[in-house]
């Protein structure tokens, strides 16, 4: 295991633990998150490394990795997916001054065949290798295991998006200081995260799946966001709910916490979620932000 003596955003080493919960996808093993004391900053501590964290994926029910339909659930999942695509495309399409778009952590790649389709130039990063193989090979797609991303030029991509990527990546800095790299000065850096000041996350507690212990190795605020995106040359110029991911999570979480699906119970707290962020500083259960950048890094 892997341990942050010090936060990742404002590198103060004034830690408190602010939840401990299960992974209750696969494992079963306890984890904490922690929150910084100076900025608010929560984090999964003690996390596995780069290389152990493989075995956490390692499941063909894991659902943003399977190409395939298996269960109920999952088909909800990828039905909401398609609805979702032309959102997002209507989302890059407004902010994005050009055409050449790069979507980090890419999946089996449905978005970004559908951006391709309106006339984007797409090209994707996507660590699993199934998951990459069927972009590439059933879609047609130009689609780069995740080491890639240093081989770009700079100033190459007008927009680059992840969509529920961030949460996931090690060298989180690292990440956001090359991205700025590879966006042109005009550009545009689109995230998704989970907000763990939502509604969803304050009722279900540790069973809430957004929290995907220990996959999600940091558990964002919009306070704690708008402070990393500043610490890397970026500035959030806009915040836009994701409504549909209350309902999503809300049906994970109601399976984590009783042991069953309970459709119409999910059904009725994302609707309390969504309810509750529209007025409550807009914490919806998941939220995108759209970042300028305020200067290039070296």
């Amino acid at each position: 295991m892997e341990i942050l003596i010090s936060c990742p955003v404002c590198e103060n080493t004034n830690l408190k633990v602010f939840l401990k919960g299960n992974d209750h996808f696969l494992t079963r093993e306890e984890f904490t998150i922690v929150e910084c004391v100076e900025c608010g900053f929560r984090f999964t501590n003690p996390r596995p490394d780069e290389k152990e964290i493989i075995r956490y994926y390692d499941s063909p029910d894991y659902i943003a990795h399977d190409a395939g339909k298996r269960t109920l659930l999952q088909s909800i999942y990828k039905t909401i997916r398609k609805i979702t695509l032309r959102y997002k495309y209507s989302i890059v399409q407004k902010y994005s001054i050009g055409k050449a778009l790069l979507d980090i952590g890419c999946g089996t790649g449905e978005f970004l065949n559908y951006c391709q389709k309106k006339n984007f130039e797409t090209t994707g990063i996507e660590p699993n290798t199934k998951a990459r193989n069927f972009a590439s090979e059933e879609l047609g797609l130009n689609i780069f295991a995740e080491h890639k991303l240093d081989d770009f030029s700079p100033a190459t991509f007008d927009v680059i998006t992840m969509w529920h990527v961030l949460e996931h990546v090690h060298k989180l800095n690292d990440r956001m200081m090359r991205i700025n790299q590879l966006l042109k000065p005009e550009g545009t850096l689109i995230i998704a995260v989970p907000d763990s000041d939502s509604w969803d996350a304050s009722k279900y507690k540790d069973f809430w799946a957004a929290y995907d212990l220990p996959r999600h190795l940091y558990h964002f605020t919009q306070d704690t966001l708008k402070k990393l995106a500043n610490k890397n040359g970026f500035f959030v110029d806009t915040i836009i709910p994701l409504k549909f991911d209350a309902f999503y999570v809300s049906l994970l979480s109601e399976k984590y916490f009783s042991g069953k699906q309970n459709y119409l119970c999910a059904f009725i707290k994302g609707i309390r979620s969504n309810i509750y962020a529209s007025k409550n500083e807009n914490n919806y259960s998941s939220l995108i932000y759209i970042c300028k950048v305020v200067h290039k890094s070296k």
